[in-house]
């Protein structure tokens, strides 16, 4: 790891003026990586709706909206432990820039088929299909690549600081994404989304891997993925959140990709007001990420477990529904504290991981945290049609809340806790270091 960490945050360049120094952490690395991840933060919003109303207006409904979005999740899920492998053992930046190559090619033809007419199902199905297999190969490379560009006990804050960054995109792109939708039609906001992933491709293409130490000839990639597993399962905190999330994502999946749309189209006023409620989603999270720049609890997971919590309260709202003031008030809730969350976890894994099996570990994080949302967003409409919109809605906060409740009886997930970089530093071995306050 390259960035320096000197808690000052005065700039690694002498020559420059102290004025107009940035902070230790943000090399160029961290630089263009948080440039890039706000290019495509905004497209891909924007772009998650436009998908939507692209499948409505083809005279689809809301068990097509579900597949269409289980197309791109399930080869995400299929390919992410082979894309954390390659992102080990192949330079980091490569595998990002070829992924956002292969999604530049899926969304600008699912943006043409969209302006030339109505397209088909099938055909909307195998272009995000590949749009979610260029995913599953940028995922793993691009959280190892971030951690490895950060070190020190600035890293939750440069996190923090990552992550404002983004969701403030998000944010942008949710809500222009609604707007453009509405007003232009979805097939220009799937455009403008290949677009963006033209731009990160090139801003992340000069991303220097110089300071990862080169692997070693390994037995291959199967022993690659045996060691990742291993690593992954001797940490109890880990796979315990990731099966947490595994269940709580595949219920906020469902609930946004497949009965937020719906819920909009019959009683908000359409994609601008859902567009809307995304972003004030978007804006919790960056208000979220802004208190984490400055805030360390010292337990990291309990903490950010508690983070989750809110996060049924937007399928709840949906299932009243609330008033669309009220659906905004309530994600933006949500999405201040799940940003808790997301900063704790990332402080924790670039704690506790080593740097040559971050994207592995990734990789298998990614995997069970999504393993089940296909299957959820594909069954939305079933349920819908069985129980009622509004009883699938309160049984997915519902498993939301049990499944938050359940993983804090996991120990490790309520005792680890930050370690300093003066007590690390001074231990200087991976067994001191535990004793410093980690678990891993």
């Amino acid at each position: 790891m390259t960035s320096a960490s000197d808690s000052s945050g005065s700039s690694s360049s002498p020559g420059t003026p102290a004025r107009l120094r940035g902070p230790a952490w943000a090399d160029r690395n961290y630089s263009l990586l948080t440039a890039a991840a706000i290019v495509t933060s905004l497209g891909a919003n924007g772009s998650l709706i436009a998908a939507a109303f692209a499948v409505l207006d083809a005279g689809g409904d809301g068990g097509d909206v579900g597949l269409v979005a289980a197309a791109r999740t399930l080869p995400l899920v299929l390919f992410l432990l082979i894309g954390g492998a390659v992102a080990d053992r192949f330079p980091r930046h490569r595998v990002m820039v070829a992924a956002n190559a292969l999604n530049f090619l899926s969304q600008g033809t699912f943006a043409v088929l969209v302006l030339a007419g109505e397209p088909r199902l099938w055909q909307m199905m195998l272009l995000t299909a590949l749009g979610g297999t260029g995913q599953a190969f940028f995922s793993p490379a691009a959280e190892g690549m971030l951690m490895s560009s950060v070190s020190g006990e600035q890293a939750g804050r440069a996190f923090a600081v990552f992550r404002m960054a983004m969701q403030g995109a998000a944010l942008g792109g949710a809500a222009l994404g609604g707007a453009m939708v509405a007003a232009i039609g979805p097939g220009w906001v799937l455009a403008l989304d290949a677009a963006a992933f033209v731009i990160a491709g090139t801003l992340r293409s000069f991303l220097d891997v110089g300071h990862i130490p080169p692997r070693a000839p390994g037995e291959g990639m199967l022993a690659d993925l045996r060691e990742g597993w291993r690593e992954f399962t001797g940490r109890p905190w880990l796979w315990g959140i990731v099966v947490q999330f595994s269940i709580a994502n595949a219920m906020v999946g469902a609930a946004d990709a497949v009965y937020g749309p719906l819920v909009a189209r019959d009683s908000l006023g359409g994609p601008g007001p859902w567009g809307l409620a995304l972003g004030a989603f978007g804006a919790g999270t960056v208000a979220g990420a802004l208190l984490m720049t400055r805030w360390k609890p010292r337990r990291l997971l309990f903490t950010g477990t508690l983070g989750i919590f809110p996060l049924a309260l937007p399928s709840a709202a949906l299932a009243v529904p609330v008033p669309v003031g009220a659906l905004y008030a309530v994600m933006f809730v949500a999405g201040t504290t799940v940003e808790i969350f997301g900063v704790s976890w990332m402080t924790a894994l670039h704690q506790e991981i080593p740097e040559e099996k971050l994207s592995r570990v990734s990789a298998y994080d990614w995997f069970g945290s999504l393993s089940l949302l296909p299957l959820a967003t594909a069954l939305a409409g079933p349920a819908e049609d069985a129980f009622g919109r509004g009883p699938a809605l309160w049984g997915c906060a519902w498993v939301v809340v049990v499944v938050t409740a359940a993983v804090l009886l996991v120990p490790d997930v309520r005792n680890l806790t930050r370690r300093t970089v003066q007590v690390a530093a001074s231990a200087g071995s991976p067994d001191a270091e535990r004793s410093a306050g980690g678990l891993g």
